[in-house]
């Protein structure tokens, strides 16, 4: 395990809860895996993820698999600030040192935090680039919310980014709407490593990708990797994606993890009848 020591942590994660709706103090115990739900039967409120804890490393490539409607996505949109938890304390190492819950900072602060500290690579690119904006512009974009200014500097950044992603250094200037879905995905992964953030979230990047498309996509974030050192997590339902990319996964299943290890092991010999029923499905 690269860089893994006890106490040198990035990411932090304990108790992370997302509930829709009015729970009562029993809606967790009426939910979750061994309820086959994540909707309370007494409030109807549902149970997005609960409890959630891990540790993440510097350098450490970590992922969550599940189903549809598993949770997973939800963690990693509340640690990015796209969705409020519930409950639940998150510490970032290079944000404080650690001193602080992060996800109870003010806005102004959390901004600061993902501007600088992290990047996100959504299933839409929709969602992670602004389609008015150039491919150039929308790296621009988040330099300019880290703080920089000078124009020619970021255009040169813009440049390396592309070029580093495999994006024709001639499209920079064209909108993204114009480009293919695996074009559109590189160009919002040179978006999110835009300010070398330590932490990047990739949430089914190539979901609805074509093979070919999907396959050069995961070996770009792989180099990416293992070049810039960056630690990720990796969400997606597909197996072989996590096989390639993770070094240690959680398996989800109606918003709780029921099974946590090194992927080898994880894949190789589950231990949990959910995750045994996961890998023979794809097999």
């Amino acid at each position: 395990m690269r860089n893994r020591t006890d106490d040198n942590w990035l990411l932090r994660v304990r108790h992370l809860t997302k509930i829709y709706g009015e729970p009562d103090e029993h809606t967790l115990e009426r939910t979750g895996p061994a309820h086959n739900s994540n909707i309370c039967p007494e409030t109807q409120s549902i149970v997005a993820c609960a409890e959630i804890g891990f540790d993440l490393y510097p350098g450490e490539v970590l992922g969550i698999v599940g189903e549809s409607g598993s949770g997973k996505t939800t963690v990693v949109r509340m640690l990015y600030f796209d969705v409020e938890k519930t409950s639940g304390a998150a510490w970032l190492r290079p944000y404080r040192n650690a001193a602080v819950n992060y996800l109870e900072e003010s806005n102004q602060k959390k901004r600061f935090i993902r501007n600088h500290l992290m990047g996100m690579v959504y299933q839409n690119p929709r969602d992670g680039l602004n389609f008015r904006f150039s491919s150039g512009g929308n790296i621009a974009e988040n330099l300019i919310m880290a703080g920089h200014m000078h124009v020619g500097a970021m255009r040169d950044r813009s440049s390396q980014l592309l070029i580093k992603t495999e994006v024709p250094i001639t499209r920079m200037d064209d909108q993204p709407g114009s480009f293919s879905g695996g074009m559109q995905q590189r160009v919002q992964i040179s978006k999110a490593i835009a300010n070398n953030p330590p932490l990047l979230f990739l949430d089914e990047v190539t979901s609805g990708l074509d093979v070919s498309v999907q396959a050069r996509v995961l070996d770009l974030v792989r180099e990416l990797q293992r070049e810039l050192g960056i630690a990720m997590i990796v969400v997606s339902h597909d197996l072989s994606v996590i096989r390639m990319l993770t070094d240690r996964t959680l398996v989800m299943k109606h918003g709780r993890i029921v099974e946590s290890g090194l992927t080898d092991q994880v894949l190789q010999d589950p231990q949990h009848e959910y995750t045994q029923l996961l890998v023979s499905s794809q097999l």
